[in-house]
């Protein structure tokens, strides 16, 4: 009975948080549509929508947790739509600097597949009439990706207003395609320790720590060895899949700024 309790309060407690990814199936969430099976050993996480960074402190690893889901249950398609979800309460935190990004070794190294800046969560500027009602996004993966049996999903986000806060949650994903390489932009960390910058409250400046997302980069290099099977579940738990650090790096770099 207390138990049961606990797990409701915790839930409540949630709506109360900020925002957080529920497809495809964050590592330990509780409202996946289609739920993995725990880790051995780990339980349910219902405070994914916390910060992982907050005033330039780490709070949490890049991905909260370190060990992925023991199955994959989404598979994506190298040049074809995908579409990522949150969920529908939360604090939005007047918008933001979003990005979508890939790893292809457990977790080291993130290559970005897509961008919200300024906006995120919301319609437009909130400024002028933009409205907070944005809960999913669907775009095009490059169709350069290589394929992969587990590919590292994250999603991150530095938010417009309150608390200099630094956001991520990460899925587990397959990828049908082609091996090969492939080269983009290395995912931005901010409000993230001493190694990373402090981007300040925008103020209603939406272009607020804007060159850290497209100017001041870092391209990278992933591989990948493909992967063409649509098997309904992908062992994905291996020594090499374990996301271990506490942020990324890349090993294959050349800076742009």
């Amino acid at each position: 009975m207390l138990g049961k309790l606990f797990s409701l309060l915790a839930q409540a407690a949630i709506v109360l948080g900020h925002m957080q990814l529920i497809e495809p199936c964050p590592r330990y969430s509780f409202q996946c549509k289609t739920q993995p099976a725990l880790p051995a050993g780990e339980t349910i996480d219902y405070n994914l929508s916390t910060p992982i960074g907050s005033n330039g402190n780490i709070l949490a690893p890049f991905c909260k947790h370190t060990d992925p889901w023991p199955t994959v249950t989404n598979t994506w398609t190298a040049g074809q739509p995908v579409t990522v979800e949150f969920a529908t309460y939360g604090a939005t935190h007047s918008g933001g600097h979003c990005e979508f990004s890939l790893s292809y070794d457990g977790g080291q190294t993130y290559v970005v597949v897509h961008q919200v800046l300024r906006y995120c969560f919301y319609t437009g500027n909130p400024n002028s009439g933009g409205s907070d009602s944005v809960r999913s996004y669907t775009f095009d993966l490059p169709s350069s990706v290589p394929g992969t049996s587990h590919a590292v999903f994250a999603w991150s986000w530095v938010n417009a207003s309150g608390n200099r806060e630094f956001y991520s949650n990460c899925a587990d994903v397959a990828i049908a395609g082609a091996p090969g390489s492939y080269s983009a932009k290395l995912v931005t960390v901010a409000n993230y320790g001493a190694d990373y910058p402090l981007i300040p409250e925008f103020l209603g400046n939406y272009d607020t720590g804007i060159e850290f997302y497209t100017t001041n980069v870092t391209t990278v290099t992933v591989s990948g060895p493909g992967f063409s099977a649509y098997p309904a579940s992908t062992t994905a738990a291996t020594s090499a899949d374990s996301s271990t650090s506490s942020a990324p790096y890349s090993a294959t770099t050349t800076s742009t700024a």
